[in-house]
């Protein structure tokens, strides 16, 4: 094995007594263990991972803000329902993180919305104004994993308010950048909110944040799936101590019970 190991973010030296462990591991050329461990936070970490420098104050205190708001999108997300249900079924740790990952890819409430948002965000180029047109056209109709939604993506799907937690982290976090994608959310939500005929979502705040941390859309994609795991870790972990018939989630109900009204053999 090569003494040393290299790719585009980090670089290994092998140490002297075993070409299988790294003597110096560096990330994009900072010294993780000899230089930067100590002396830089969780989020400045991720995001010098994600686009090769280390972030500015502003940049990581929005960074730090954005992970609270992400941290657990609750028991009603159904990426994190998925989480629950694998572990109070006895599944393992891994498999209960891969079902929220795989429900909460997607376009609806999903990291695909978040990557489409902040398209949209780019092809403004500067000019907000832009965005209800770019955000009506960003779904590319070439990628057929997911289907299309008939949403804008960081909108929706559930009300046409814009919930009061996301209100509230769309106001914290648009003051790290008075002039910046937040912002304008926060300045515009409600004539936005008129367009789309829906709320804002967090997959709108998260698109835009990415946009103020100079994320394109593929970081801000990976991100927002980080960033919303420990929540459904959290929840599975829950789940794991009690039992089925637990469970938060009440039974369906059925607005046509097709049992109240059985036709006749006579009938049929």
């Amino acid at each position: 094995m090569s003494a040393q190991l290299s790719t585009r973010i980090w670089q290994e030296t092998a140490s002297a007594d075993s070409a299988y462990q790294a003597e110096v591991a560096r990330c994009h050329g900072y010294d993780v263990y000899g230089e930067l461990l100590g002396r830089i936070t969780w989020p400045q970490m991720l995001l010098l991972m994600l686009t090769g420098e280390l972030p500015t104050a502003t940049q990581a205190a929005l960074a730090s803000d954005l992970m609270v708001a992400l941290a657990n999108p609750g028991p009603r997300h159904p990426a994190v329902h998925a989480a629950m249900a694998g572990a109070v079924g006895g599944s393992p740790a891994a498999a209960c993180l891969q079902a929220a990952l795989a429900v909460g890819a997607g376009r609806a409430g999903g990291a695909r919305e978040v990557f489409e948002a902040v398209t949209a965000w780019r092809a403004c180029k500067g000019d907000f104004t832009a965005l209800p047109t770019m955000l009506e056209t960003t779904q590319n109709e070439a990628l057929d994993i997911w289907p299309r939604h008939a949403s804008w993506p960081g909108f929706g799907p559930y009300d046409a308010t814009t919930p009061l937690p996301v209100r509230q982290a769309i106001a914290q976090l648009a003051r790290h950048v008075p002039d910046g994608a937040l912002s304008y959310l926060d300045r515009h939500e409600t004539a936005l909110r008129s367009l789309a005929g829906e709320g804002l979502n967090f997959c709108g705040v998260s698109a835009a944040a990415s946009f103020d941390l100079g994320l394109d859309a593929a970081q801000a994609e990976m991100l927002h799936l980080l960033l919303t795991l420990p929540g459904a870790a959290a929840h599975a972990l829950e789940q794991r101590t009690t039992h089925y018939k637990a469970f938060p989630y009440g039974g369906v109900e059925l607005g046509d019970d097709p049992d109240a009204v059985v036709p006749s053999r006579e009938a049929a």
